[in-house]
């Protein structure tokens, strides 16, 4: 078993990561199309047979991938859509990555409103960037006014964002809370 094929089957198993998977995916697929068809060009080493097979492979990964179900779990309390609209912003503003803010804003059409708020793509530009990088880079919106959004993600392809490496949040499959610290509940002893 190779190491890209433990990382899918982790990434299956957890149900975390996914899109980041995907996109290696994608890119690796693609990457290969491209080789196998300059075959007479002797750009691949061994059996073009072997790299159809690996492809193949890779299409049957991103199959298992797309197939993925996502279980809700049984906790009917509050959810993130159920706080107060400023709390909810907050938290976005915490979201140092601009696809974070697209993917959350596709949840629910009020989160999609949220997601497209003009400060919050602002402040990420802000965040990540130099005012001498921004101003190089202003859009302007229909309306003559700053896209931030737009900015940001033009600000992307021509500079590194600022890295971030604290602690990753991560979900207790006990409680189902986000959490940056290991959760109190499994400390605790189980009662039957």
């Amino acid at each position: 078993m190779n190491i890209l094929e433990k990382v899918v089957l982790k990434v299956l198993e957890d149900q975390q990561n996914i899109r980041l998977i995907r996109e290696l995916l994608q890119t690796l697929y693609t990457s290969l199309c491209t080789l196998v068809q300059r075959v007479g060009k002797s750009v691949l080493v061994g059996n073009i047979n072997m790299w159809v097979y690996r492809m193949e492979t890779i299409l049957h990964w991103q199959q298992q991938l797309n197939n993925i179900q996502i279980t809700r779990p049984a906790f009917k309390g509050l959810t993130f859509t159920d706080l107060p609209l400023c709390l909810q912003l907050n938290i976005m503003q915490r979201l140092s990555d601009g696809r974070d803010l697209v993917s959350l804003g596709q949840v629910a059409p009020d989160l999609h409103v949220l997601s497209e708020d003009r400060l919050l793509w602002k402040k990420l530009c802000q965040y990540h960037f130099s005012e001498r990088q921004i101003r190089k880079r202003l859009i302007l919106s229909d309306k003559g006014q700053l896209d931030w959004k737009k900015m940001y993600f033009k600000l992307v392809r021509c500079y590194p964002r600022k890295e971030q490496y604290g602690d990753t949040l991560q979900l207790c499959r006990h409680c189902h809370i986000l959490s940056w610290k290991v959760c109190v509940s499994r400390r605790l002893p189980q009662t039957p």
